[in-house]
């Protein structure tokens, strides 16, 4: 349901060779961030966030990624392991959902194209999105197989053969430690609801039903830097969670890459869901207003570029009145230099963004802190508001 043609002879997803990885020691890593991030220049097209992410990749992989994961999912994910057969969390799982990169959220194999192949090892005829999985030539072991790794985390997944059903007859043999399994009735709320139509009717109607129950509410901004504006969101009563993820672009499913290069359209964004008997539209608005530099066009402090713009994405009516009566109120508060620029307009596709963004504040402080006193706009809020009332960031 997802197409079906063989990626083993398909050149856009030709077997490459795999790469090293280089580690950086990190002092050097430090040396280079804390002397090159001195009198940054905020030319167009630049990004100071960019930056931060290039000093900080080479480290990632080791530091951060052994914390993140556990023993076996970092073996198999970074070192190519492999879990033992009918011993492992998914190779019996027959519930429907969705299985996602466990290192960036990233979804790539559905249980819809999943089936018993008597391996042990949870077993699909096609990846979601053929382009999410990238074939290498392996040849351990003194045989030639073909290696598939995630396309964005670059996470060693198994491998794929050429014995399995139709209509692919292909046979991803994908080890259950690099996955994360998401049931259909958790996908809205775990920030993959686009893909409840890739079900049959019977699962979508259990998450449509389980989505109207609930009594709370979605609200997206874009104020910039997603790991900035989790924090504000999250510390109100009532906010049930804050997602980042991408919105108002042009292509389907966007990577962080891509986002990044400003080549998409989509804006860096945060999903607030909320429950309005404890907190407003209005108060979520008041936090956003007191979170962004609402005078610049496609930029948010030190980065620039259309992906750092700010916006108010509405979901209903009655927010988008409220949102364009907050504006107009704002404006003329006299408290900034300029005229807004925020733009209001409706919701579209919202994309999680990959895990390793999610509540970066909390996973990585240190990092979070430099990256954004760096970026100015802790020092730009405190000029315009003083401390902030809700603890900032």
């Amino acid at each position: 349901m997802f197409g079906s043609q063989n990626p083993l002879q398909d050149s856009r997803c030709a077997v490459r060779a795999r790469p090293e990885v280089l580690l950086y020691p990190f002092l050097v890593a430090l040396l280079i961030f804390l002397f090159g991030c001195q009198g940054q220049d905020a030319n167009a097209g630049s990004s100071w966030k960019e930056k931060f992410m290039s000093d900080e990749a080479s480290d990632k992989r080791d530091e951060e990624l052994r914390e993140q994961l556990t023993p076996l999912q970092y073996k198999v994910t970074q070192e190519e392991g492999t879990e033992q057969p009918f011993q492992n969390e998914f190779w019996d799982e027959k519930r429907a959902g969705l299985y996602v990169d466990i290192v960036s959220g990233e979804p790539l194999f559905s249980s819809e194209d999943k089936f018993d192949s008597g391996t042990g090892w949870p077993s699909f005829t096609q990846p979601v999105k053929k382009e999410r999985i990238v074939n290498v030539a392996d040849r351990s072991f003194g045989m030639p197989r073909v290696e598939v790794r995630s396309q964005t985390a670059d996470s060693h997944l198994g491998h794929v053969f050429e014995d399995g059903p139709e209509p692919t007859g292909l046979r991803y043999c994908i080890n259950s430690a690099s996955l994360r399994f998401i049931p259909v009735e958790d996908l809205e709320a775990a920030g993959y609801g686009e893909y409840l139509v890739s079900f049959n009717e019977e699962a979508q109607g259990s998450a449509e039903g389980r989505a109207k129950a609930s009594t709370e509410v979605i609200a997206t901004f874009a104020g910039g830097c997603f790991w900035c504006m989790e924090p504000p969101f999250e510390k109100l009563d009532g906010v049930s969670s804050v997602i980042s993820g991408y919105m108002g672009g042009m292509i389907d499913s966007p990577t962080y890459e891509q986002v990044s290069a400003g080549e998409t359209g989509h804006a860096e964004v945060v999903r607030v869901t909320y429950d309005p008997s404890k907190v407003s539209y209005e108060q979520l608005l008041d936090i956003f207003w007191r979170n962004i530099d609402p005078t610049t066009k496609d930029q948010q402090f030190a980065d620039i570029g259309s992906q750092y713009r700010s916006g108010i994405f509405t979901h209903t009516v009655e927010q988008e009145e409220a949102a364009k009566v907050s504006k107009v109120k704002m404006d003329r508060s006299g408290s900034f230099e300029g005229p807004i620029v925020t733009e209001i307009v409706s919701a579209g596709r919202f994309y999680p963004a990959e895990d390793y963004h999610q509540d970066y504040y909390k996973k990585n402080p240190i990092r979070y802190k430099y990256y954004r006193h760096g970026s100015g706009r802790d020092g730009y809020l405190k000029r315009v508001w003083g401390e902030p009332k809700d603890g900032g960031g």
